[in-house]
């Protein structure tokens, strides 16, 4: 696989060090990267999404659901039991796991709920109101240019 060199970027830009992380993080595959627990994440509206998460065998008190620095953490950890069954085959894993999703600016958690083996965690995008895009008026004619020579004056 080639390796790209992301210097170029952070001597370039002002601001957007989380985009070169981003990028350092997708283009690195020293960690591979787990396939337990498997997970689907669906856009339920415009601004409203939902990651799904199989938890075959645990309960919700044994499931971890926590937001830290831009992270979304899901983690799960059985409670020890005495194993006094004998099984023929074991096909329902329940070994500790964490997931780390990696939440973009603006997405808030707004709430989880475990039914059926599936943990299900909703998530919506809240764009501010500073960065919503705002129409400006156009001024036009004789005051139009007042204004301008005005706010030349002052400068």
């Amino acid at each position: 696989m080639r390796s790209f060199d992301l210097a170029p970027l952070h001597r370039a830009t002002v601001g957007f060090d989380q985009l070169a992380d981003m990028m350092d993080r997708v283009f690195t595959n020293d960690v591979a990267q787990p396939s337990y627990p498997p997970y689907n994440i669906e856009k339920t509206d415009e601004n409203a999404y939902r990651i799904s998460i199989a938890v075959a065998g645990f309960t919700a008190d044994d499931l971890s659901v926590e937001v830290k620095e831009n992270a979304l953490v899901v983690s799960a950890r059985k409670a020890d039991e005495p194993d006094t069954r004998t099984y023929l085959h074991r096909g329902i894993a329940t070994r500790a796991f964490e997931r780390r999703f990696t939440l973009a600016d603006h997405v808030k958690v707004t709430g989880a709920a475990h039914a059926d083996g599936m943990l299900h965690i909703d998530l919506v995008r809240e764009m501010p109101e500073a960065l919503k895009p705002r129409q400006i008026e156009i001024a036009t004619g004789v005051s139009a240019q007042k204004d301008v020579v005005d706010a030349k004056a002052v400068n």
